[in-house]
């Protein structure tokens, strides 16, 4: 039997249920998990300053009992570590701003048979990065409201 490779991408800065959902739900997909955790030079590009350096965010996953392997992208070309890996399968989060047509023409275009697929929605209370960052302000700031209070 051939094994069959999936391959996901993220950020990963703050690792929460809506991660682990999209690694498991891709893990299912196939036999094999490797995960392209994006670089520090991305993640400033495209979303914010990284809270945690692509080292750790990479050492943070591979411990995820769904990973198998763990690679860190680089910048430019996002297709280069697609051909490295050379998964059969790419997995997208519900949320990731990818367009599964424009990447499956461009795999194409290139010569690699790889199916994309958009993983289904997870909805949980915290499952997404802003979500617990919010929760975190709520509560700081409450916290701040409740001392106030407490104080005079």
């Amino acid at each position: 039997m051939v094994e069959k490779t999936v391959m996901a991408t993220g950020v990963f800065d703050i690792l929460h249920m809506g991660h682990l959902q999209y690694l498991t739900e891709a893990k299912k997909l196939g036999d094999r998990l490797v995960v392209v955790v994006a670089c520090d030079e991305t993640v400033r590009q495209n979303k914010h300053d990284p809270l945690m350096t692509q080292e750790e965010r990479a050492r943070m996953v591979e411990s995820l009992k769904p990973v198998d392997g763990v690679v860190i992208g680089r910048p430019g070309d996002p297709f280069t570590v697609v051909e490295e890996i050379a998964p059969d399968i790419i997995a997208l989060g519900y949320d990731q701003r990818h367009d599964e047509e424009s990447i499956s023409r461009e795999l194409s275009k290139r010569g690699l048979d790889i199916e994309v697929k958009r993983l289904e929605h997870y909805d949980h209370d915290l499952d997404g990065t802003r979500k617990i960052i919010r929760r975190i302000i709520d509560w700081y700031g409450m916290k701040k409201k409740l001392e106030a209070v407490e104080g005079t």
